[in-house]
């Protein structure tokens, strides 16, 4: 898979995050969704730009501090 095609794809399961914290009650703020899923606030910040290639683990905390199956996420970025 070429580098831009993953990169895009990066960038569209980060905005996916995103969208899915704001819609926690009371709009999760990055702080506190890092701390919800045992994250850093600066890493919450680069997955969500699509700058870090989150691992498996990673996103699993990420599901479960949102109260969604990893597959939403995945479903919903399209990939």
């Amino acid at each position: 898979m070429p580098k831009t095609e993953c990169t895009e794809q990066l960038i569209r399961f980060g905005e996916e995050i995103k969208k899915a914290r704001k819609n926690l009650k009371l709009k999760t703020s990055q702080e506190a969704f890092a701390e919800m899923s045992g994250l850093h606030r600066t890493y919450i910040g680069q997955i969500e730009r699509g700058e870090k290639n989150i691992s498996f683990e990673n996103i699993l905390r990420i599901a479960k501090a949102l109260k969604i199956p990893p597959s939403e996420i995945f479903k919903n970025a399209e990939l």
